[in-house]
């Protein structure tokens, strides 16, 4: 497993990043703890959650699990890159959501908490929040790097202007700012591509793709069971709709000899300014697709056969423009 270098900074991040929201409600805490033991045996230091994670189990419960697992010592802590994000509400108050000073302080102490550890690397904005002056939010987070409490600032699901008003607020406050952005990246859904990317190039900002797989769409569902009885209704209308591309895809992905999950991963880290795909596995055996991807080197003739499969929305205004 290589290391990149998140963003603009000195930090080493694995090329793939372990995403935790299944933990809690659909893997149990001692499957949660084997997930987590077999991504650091296999050089995977970068661990992301959320406040908000638990499903029907609560809100927080997924952090709590991370807890426990860190709280077993052995050197978990140091070794692992920590992510955690606060945005989404914690319960019915007004107060307990958002990004207001108030929230954020807040919320890292409660995180701190659930995750029993005294730090966070790298503390995500979950969502834009319109109602809150970037003067405050630089202001609170400020503190909390003062503190110790974070290390890093980092945004989720940020448009392309706001990750630059967001860095340039920063800037004239002589703070770091976004090192990193969370989107929603994979070959099936590409509008990243416009504007987010050449801005989190241009800002030096590391972009996080999270659903690499497209919900499992990207993963061999034609000839999984994904499709069978047990899948959504959405899942079957999103099959029914693609279903030519992903024929062309699996098996594109079966003349490399290497399973779609794989091949998925893999495309985005060819892609500008992504420093590591967030894959949330259930099971070990799906965490070690992900693991394979960072060693397969797409050829430029694959690269440009998956553009025509996929087609990028293209660069901005040209996409839109003319």
């Amino acid at each position: 497993m290589r290391h990149r270098r998140l963003g603009r900074t000195a930090l080493k991040v694995s090329e793939i990043c372990l995403g935790t929201m299944n933990f809690g409600p659909n893997t149990v805490e001692a499957d949660s703890f084997k997930l987590l033991d077999h991504a650091l045996d296999n050089d995977i230091n970068f661990v992301d959650t959320a406040d908000q994670y638990g499903g029907p189990l609560g809100v927080g419960a997924t952090e709590s699990i991370i807890g426990g697992w860190l709280a077993q010592g052995a050197g978990r802590r140091e070794k692992v890159v920590l992510a955690t994000k606060l945005y989404e509400p914690m319960s019915d108050r007004p107060n307990d959501r958002g990004l207001s000073a108030r929230h954020i302080r807040l919320a890292c102490d409660a995180s701190l908490r659930r995750l029993q550890t005294d730090h966070i690397d790298v503390y995500q904005m979950h969502h834009i929040d319109r109602t809150a002056p970037w003067d405050e939010v630089w202001q609170a987070m400020e503190i909390l790097v003062a503190q110790g409490k974070i290390s890093y600032v980092g945004s989720s699901n940020f448009a392309g202007w706001t990750v630059a008003q967001a860095n340039e607020a920063a800037a004239s406050r002589h703070f770091l700012g976004l090192v990193s952005e969370q989107s929603l990246y994979n070959l099936v859904e590409r509008t990243i591509e416009l504007e987010v990317i050449p801005a989190c190039e241009a800002y030096g900002v590391g972009v996080l793709p999270w659903s690499p797989l497209a919900g499992g769409l990207l993963a061999g569902v034609l000839s999984a069971d994904e499709v069978g009885r047990r899948a959504s209704q959405h899942m079957h209308e999103r099959v029914a709709q693609l279903r030519p591309q992903l024929e062309a895809w699996e098996r594109l992905c079966s003349e490399l000899g290497e399973s779609s999950a794989t091949v998925g991963i893999a495309w985005l880290l060819h892609q500008p300014a992504v420093t590591a795909p967030v894959v949330g596995p259930r099971t070990v055996e799906q965490l070690n697709d992900a693991l394979r991807a960072p060693s397969v080197r797409l050829t430029e003739d694959v690269l440009r056969r998956l553009d025509e499969i996929f087609p990028g929305p293209g660069p901005a205004p040209e996409a839109y423009a003319w």
